[in-house]
């Protein structure tokens, strides 16, 4: 009877009558699958975890070298060649809208220093032989010559920073020199990628200059003030120039383009003439800007004060009934309106101030090579002369033209200053009644001039003594000056005299 008690048959597997399946084996094939699809899940899901923010790709580490033998120069010469494929290759995963150009995407960014490290791994490992050294140098010209197309094609920047990656590995190896003899034709190499950076940036930061040049000039204009509507009850509100409204809101693009243009050390090169010539523009635009008196604060209004006088005149006769006032809560008595204020344009020395914090933010070189830190040091000596025309200008802003400063005092104020920038700022300040220029005390046209003179600081300095001096000749044939601006040039001349000297 107890033999006969079995499975029924719904219990068994239909594809298998006759091969039970064993209790102990059975849940191990499910659990194999259970923990197999959520690695499979988290495997699908990893394409939109965002990348970890450690910059890409960090210093990558050297391949290993060759093992040196009878085919090791074809070898090597077929891994570099890869090399230089995989790097120019289009980047995997999924791709952005916005970067793609034409079907292409652009070279992602730590692929000249992956070329680099491996190229240097060779060179490392044959250094104890001059002569294999040697051949390798020379087996770099094939593979290194074709990441130099035109650099007009769409992804220009990221070629351009390609290249600047590679001329740093090519730096810290001290390969493609004037000096350096192992490498024949490794020159070129180097002259052609850094023609693809300079072909890529130079025009980049050429097109900000010249829509930043137009805005830094028309600072030489007087503020015009010009609003349409003032609220009332707010008094001196200050109302900023034109341009330093517009450059306050490009400047910060600009910026940003600037960083994105010049990321790598050979691009920053760039940088150097473009922040010196926008400060010395502004600095000429500022000094010639025509002298606005300080305006003393408006008197009050005569206005609120009648009204005041005319009730109190009317209620002197009483009224022939009683005034409902009596009969009526009092409410305490209204404040008269306030005067619509006058709108009051910031002064020059405001507007230098502006200027200077606002070109201070744009991005500078790196000062980590002995050429940066030159570069460097001119660029400060810009902002010196920008920093040094603000005490110069609130000196001769705040006092009216009958209290002048004495002649000490403008020479510690104009110091750290050219020439050429100081004496159109004390001419417009004081006692220039005629209101005539540099240019017109000299009788040349106002555009010859600054073409020939104020086109730079070095230029302003050469200029200084001849200019300097034909002005004084001018003052002694009885051109209108005041004495402490004379006084003020014989000083500088005899400084520049002695420095000649």
């Amino acid at each position: 009877m107890m033999n006969s008690i079995k499975a029924p048959s719904f219990f068994r597997p239909t594809s298998r009558p006759s091969s039970p399946a064993p209790l102990a084996t059975t849940p191990r094939p499910e659990i194999t699958e259970r923990t197999a699809r959520p690695l499979t899940k988290l495997s699908s899901l990893s394409n939109f975890r965002r990348p970890s923010p450690a910059p890409a790709p960090p210093s990558p580490i050297a391949p290993a070298p060759l093992v040196q033998d009878g085919s090791y120069l074809e070898t090597l010469a077929l891994k570099l060649s890869e090399g230089v494929s995989k790097a120019l290759a289009q980047p995997t995963g999924p791709p952005i809208v916005t970067d793609v150009v034409g079907g292409k995407r652009p070279i992602p960014s730590g692929r000249g220093r992956a070329l680099g490290a491996l190229i240097a791994s060779e060179l490392a490992a044959t250094r104890e032989n001059p002569h294999l050294n040697r051949a390798i140098l020379r087996s770099l010209l094939r593979p290194l010559s074709a990441p130099t197309p035109n650099p007009t094609q769409l992804h220009a920047l990221a070629l351009s920073a390609f290249a600047g990656e590679v001329l740093e590995v090519f730096d810290e190896l001290a390969l493609g020199l004037d000096a350096d003899t192992r490498g024949d034709g490794l020159k070129v190499i180097r002259e052609g990628l850094v023609s693809i950076v300079n072909r890529v940036v130079n025009p980049l930061v050429a097109g900000i200059r010249a829509e930043m040049m137009p805005l830094l000039e028309a600072l030489e204009a007087p503020n015009s003030c010009n609003i349409t509507k003032v609220a009332s009850g707010v008094k001196h509100a200050p109302v900023q120039h034109q341009s330093i409204t517009a450059l306050t809101a490009v400047i910060p693009v600009y910026a940003r383009a600037l960083s994105r243009y010049t990321a790598s050390r050979y691009s920053q090169a760039a940088l150097t003439p473009f922040l010196i010539s926008v400060v010395w523009r502004g600095l000429v635009a500022l000094a010639n800007r025509p002298y606005s008196p300080p305006s003393p604060p408006p008197s009050p209004g005569l206005l609120p004060t009648l009204a005041v006088k005319k009730r109190r005149s009317a209620s002197i006769t009483p009224p022939l009934t009683p005034p409902s006032a009596r009969f009526t809560i009092k409410l305490p008595p209204s404040r008269p309106p306030s005067p619509p204020s006058v709108p009051t344009p910031t002064s020059t020395a405001v507007d230098a101030r502006v200027l200077c914090e606002l070109l201070g933010t744009l991005p500078r070189p790196a000062a980590d090579t002995g050429s940066a830190r030159l570069a460097n040091e001119a660029i400060e000596e810009a902002f010196d002369g920008l920093k040094a025309l603000l005490p110069l200008l609130e000196a001769v802003q705040m006092l009216p033209p009958s209290q002048l400063v004495s002649e000490e005092e403008l020479e510690v104020l104009t110091e750290e200053l050219p020439t050429l920038i100081a004496l159109p700022v004390l001419l417009n300040a004081y006692g220039n009644q005629s209101g005539r220029s540099v240019a017109q005390i000299l009788g040349l046209p106002e555009v010859e001039y600054r073409k020939g003179c104020l086109s730079g600081f070095g230029r302003a300095e050469e200029c200084a003594g001849a200019v300097g001096q034909r002005i004084l000749d001018m003052f002694r044939r009885g051109e209108a000056a005041p004495a402490i601006v004379r006084e003020w040039l014989e000083a500088e001349m005899a400084d520049l005299a002695q420095g000649g000297n």
